[in-house]
């Protein structure tokens, strides 16, 4: 996670707006595109910060052009272990 001085946390409500909204945008924005398409106005660090946890939690990657991809799949996580996958 990124190594600054926070001014201000995220809420849970800002986080789980961030993640709708990645999900709908998955693959089509990077990150300054992705903050213009926010239904609320936030602070640019603010949604850094939520970037930054996402990223650092697996729920999302940035691929090297930059565009923001969401990964986070709990369904399909089920659908494989319900398959009898053995996990270490």
């Amino acid at each position: 996670m990124m190594e600054t001085n926070i001014l201000h946390s995220p809420t849970l409500e800002s986080v789980i707006m961030v993640e709708k909204t990645i999900r709908k945008y998955s693959q089509e924005c990077g990150k300054y595109q992705l903050w213009k398409k926010l239904p609320k106005k936030m602070m640019y660090q603010t949604f850094l910060v939520i970037l930054d946890y996402l990223q650092e939690s697996g729920k999302i990657m940035i691929d090297k052009d930059g565009c923001i991809i969401w990964t986070y799949d709990p369904e399909g996580i089920k659908k494989i272990l319900s398959k009898g996958v053995k996990l270490r």
